[in-house]
């Protein structure tokens, strides 16, 4: 099986957010094979994204030959391939975001070709079905109806300690509407410093707050030392980290308990694989961002020893395949071979 095209394009969201979620987002990349099996996967970074996959990694990938039955080093020599010739200008951001979406599409076409599902190359599953939670900026009573056991306050808007009535109330309303036993996360979206995140968790540490999560910049490494050795609540973070590489400081620093890698960001299936193999070791846990996604959740039920998944980007309307959530719980399909996308490549609408 030899790869015959390697391409990418930017679906039109509807509803999608007004800022780079949008301008530099989720890109489709499609790999091509002559015996007539296309692998489909899901990268990041726009416009942008779609050149160097245009560019660099169609280029790097043309004409090379695939034989998906000696297993899943090929994989990897093709992740390493491809890390090398974006090293100039990648390493993280927007280069390894298009690097994904072709590790993903190659993860795909491996299951196609071995007419497996990407849980069955991974190991066997423990579980197909997996519960998720919400992310919610203000009521959390619709998660809650919905059936969610974990909802996430996502608490972006608020910056500094003079703000920290606002968020211990917020804490405060959500656990009385959600009672004691749903799951409560806090997500600071990197806005806050050190020692507004001490103050919050110590006035929130006795509502049972499972993480705060990403409360300083993604390369404050000093900061989350200090919160590792400090703070009364467990961080989370990881979401704007890149590859095995990236990851390797946090993990053996231990400055985060949860991590949190986006698949479609940090370097695919390939590199999430290496993310959960280091975190198992450490014993940390990694909890993926975006996690229901069909990406994300084929690892979930093979690699992840406590499975939790967050409900996807719901502007993300263009992947068909994509499991919905039922009463707080999403489900892998089982006869699915690859991810189980279907794309109707006819009917996107694109926007790059």
């Amino acid at each position: 099986m030899q790869i015959t095209d390697v391409r990418a394009v930017q679906p039109h969201c509807e509803g999608s957010p007004p800022d780079w979620r949008t301008s530099l987002g989720q890109i489709l990349v499609a790999v091509d094979t002559d015996c007539g099996v296309t692998g489909y996967g899901v990268g990041g970074g726009g416009a942008a994204g779609i050149h160097v996959v245009r560019s660099v990694l169609r280029d790097l990938l043309l004409g090379t030959e695939l034989e998906p039955a000696r297993g899943l080093g090929d994989l990897d020599v093709l992740w390493e391939r491809m890390y090398s010739a974006t090293l100039p200008f990648g390493q993280k951001g927007l280069a390894i975001m298009a690097l994904s979406g072709v590790d993903l599409a190659l993860w795909d076409l491996w299951g196609k070709a071995l007419r497996r599902p990407v849980f069955g190359l991974l190991g066997s599953p423990r579980t197909l079905r997996v519960p998720a939670y919400a992310t919610v900026w203000d009521d959390v009573r619709p998660a809650r109806d919905a059936g969610f056991q974990a909802v996430k306050l996502h608490l972006a808007g608020v910056r500094g300690p003079q703000d920290r009535a606002r968020i211990a109330a917020s804490v405060a309303g959500a656990r009385k509407l959600l009672g004691p036993q749903c799951a409560l996360m806090l997500d600071a979206w990197m806005q806050w410093d050190v020692e507004t995140t001490l103050a919050v968790a110590d006035d929130v540490a006795a509502t049972n707050i499972e993480w705060i999560e990403e409360p300083l910049p993604a390369d404050d490494h000093a900061g989350y030392r200090a919160l590792r050795d400090r703070s009364p609540v467990a961080i989370a973070g990881g979401e704007h980290e890149f590859t095995d590489r990236g990851f390797s400081p946090l993990i053996q620093q231990r400055l985060h308990t949860v991590l949190q890698p986006d698949i479609t960001w940090c370097g695919g299936m390939t590199a999430l694989r290496r993310i959960y193999r280091m975190a198992h070791d450490a014993q940390l846990r990694v909890c993926p961002h975006r996690g229901a996604e069909i990406w994300s959740l084929h690892a979930l039920v093979t690699l992840d020893l406590q499975p939790l998944a967050e409900q996807g980007r719901p502007w993300m309307q263009w992947i068909p395949g994509q499991p919905a959530i039922i009463d707080g719980y999403v489900e892998v399909p089982e006869d699915v071979h690859g991810f189980g996308v279907r794309i109707d490549e006819s009917r996107l609408k694109t926007i790059a």
